[in-house]
């Protein structure tokens, strides 16, 4: 599967990097990050210019990286500034370093022509770092291909189906979606109001919600890598106001950053951050181990489905339907940054 490379990616959380070395792969790229003794998170290629050895399996001295192997010393650019046994460096003893940007607590990278880096392009999730909001947050390895997280997350009927009991009711399923794209921008938009739905037990006891509720699914997908989910809760049949606060509802503000590691495996970082219950250690607690399970069980679906996706034939015909409009468009601007026309089944 080729990969949109000049773009921006989550390697990590910020609470994840420090004066330990990181271990990550993006886009196939081994990385290694870590943070100066000022505080400025880095990522260098992972692997010593001299023997290969993984520079994330090594240490830390001051700013720089000291192979564990022999002794190759990197500095924070990625420039060898010490040789084991002779004076004169090679011009050719660096390894490469990526541009690197904290926001919204990621820490983004890009991968591709460095030159082509702008950090006014990565999109926001300004709810992450808002003290007007609780965040629960984690991340997750699927051994599948990224395509398939990006199709599972477009279309949220699947709730109703495999997340029962959690955060999927009939509702979800039964619900008809809008989907818009803008083309200018490249963000895809995929909405479900449920107008009288039963509340699922994630937001029962989250909010105390007694009975049936409005319940709103707003989807952005940025491509390639960030996908938000505006959720609003509330009584069956309390709306927004025309003028002033949505005061009367709940709202989670779902965030993935979904960050291909190689061919077939994926970074599923995720976030719930409400403006309901805020200083509740309960409620945090519960939405933690609630979305986990959720996540988990996708992860657990979707390394299925890539196992079946590698043993079938070649053009396998897959069938799509009203319900796969979003995540067919955002196929389409995935396929139009790598630079390839065709929309149509993972590969």
């Amino acid at each position: 599967m080729p990969f949109a490379r000049d773009q921006w990616y989550v390697a990590a959380y910020g609470s994840e990097v420090g004066r330990e070395l990181l271990a990550r792969t993006v886009l196939g790229e081994p990385l290694v990050l870590y943070r100066t003794e000022a505080g400025e998170a880095v990522a260098l290629a992972d692997r010593c210019v001299h023997r290969r050895y993984p520079l994330s399996e090594s240490r830390l001295e001051g700013d720089t990286i000291v192979c564990g192997y022999h002794g190759f010393t990197y500095d924070q650019t990625g420039t060898c500034v010490f040789v084991p046994g002779q004076q004169r460096i090679p011009r050719t003893a660096r390894v490469a370093s990526y541009p690197v940007v904290e926001q919204d607590s990621f820490v983004w990278v890009w991968i591709g022509d460095r030159e082509r880096a702008d950090p006014t392009s990565i999109p926001r999730a300004p709810w992450l770092d808002d003290p007007a909001y609780t965040v629960v947050r984690g991340m997750a390895p699927l051994n599948a291909r990224y395509q398939l997280l990006v199709d599972n997350l477009m279309d949220l009927s699947h709730e109703t189906y495999l997340h029962g009991g959690y955060i999927g009711t009939p509702e979800v399923a039964n619900t008809p979606i809008t989907t818009e794209v803008d083309e200018e921008k490249g963000i895809v938009y995929v909405s479900r109001h449920m107008d009288d739905a039963e509340c699922p037990p994630f937001y029962a006891r989250s909010t105390g919600i007694q009975g049936r509720i409005t319940r709103w699914q707003d989807i952005e997908f940025h491509p390639p890598c960030l996908y938000l989910l505006h959720s609003r809760i509330a009584p069956q049949g309390v709306y927004p106001p025309a003028e002033g606060p949505d005061s009367d509802a709940f709202h989670a503000e779902i965030v993935y950053a979904i960050t291909p590691s190689t061919e077939n495996t994926t970074y599923d970082f995720w976030a719930v951050a409400r403006d309901f219950a805020i200083d509740d250690e309960s409620v945090s607690e519960y939405l933690y181990q609630s979305n986990h399970t959720v996540v988990m069980q996708d992860v657990t679906a979707l390394n299925l489905l890539e196992q079946v996706i590698a043993a079938e034939p070649d053009k396998y015909q897959e069938l799509s339907i009203n319900i796969d409009t979003g995540g067919l468009a955002a196929r389409r601007l995935l396929a139009r940054m790598i630079g390839s026309g065709a929309v149509g089944a993972p590969q």
